[in-house]
């Protein structure tokens, strides 16, 4: 019998080549009958304008295992940004949850046991891009995805790595406030 699962948590970053081909994604990973799956029946339960939850899917009728909610980091209010945050966005999720239990991840027999709240961050200046690269989006987000499942499952970082890097280790939007290039 597999061990039970409560809760995990994890943070990725996954960089493209243009500015907007950004992933950072965070996640609470745990049972559907513990506190995650009493997170995500709340959460969908109690939607917000601008942050609506959805399912990550496959297509419009296809739920993905482990089910995985979506909330946005970013207030929504364009169609456009709409469209490609659950469209390119929600597909790349969809896949990257799946290419996790395909690569051993996440166990294939607790697949329907666990649940993911996926908090998923889209640049907003994707909307100033006249021709997004949909494929290098879904490529970004897909990777970032099992990148944060990974993490969350081995619990990674560690508390001796964080110790071990802590002085070592800089934010970078820290770092641009102490140059003077934050304002």
């Amino acid at each position: 019998m597999a061990k039970r699962l409560i809760m995990r948590t994890a943070e990725a970053l996954v960089e493209g080549n243009a500015d907007y081909l950004c992933a950072e994604p965070e996640i609470i990973l745990g049972t559907l009958d513990g506190p995650v799956g009493q997170a995500i029946a709340t959460l969908l339960g109690d939607q917000t304008k601008g942050h609506t939850k959805v399912f990550a899917i496959l297509n419009s009728d296809i739920q993905v295992k482990p089910a995985t909610l979506m909330v946005s980091k970013v207030t929504v209010k364009d169609n456009r940004y709409t469209n490609i945050l659950m469209g390119t966005v929600q597909a790349a999720i969809a896949n990257g949850v799946l290419d996790a239990v395909r690569e051993k991840v996440i166990p294939r027999k607790q697949a329907n046991d666990l649940g993911i709240i996926y908090s998923v961050w889209l640049d907003p200046s994707v909307l100033n891009v006249e021709k997004v690269d949909h494929a290098a989006l879904f490529e970004v987000h897909r990777q970032a995805t099992v990148k944060v499942i990974r993490k969350a499952m081995k619990n990674e970082p560690s508390i001796d790595w964080l110790l071990k890097h802590q002085k070592s280790t800089t934010h970078y939007f820290h770092q641009l406030g102490i140059d003077g290039q934050l304002g």
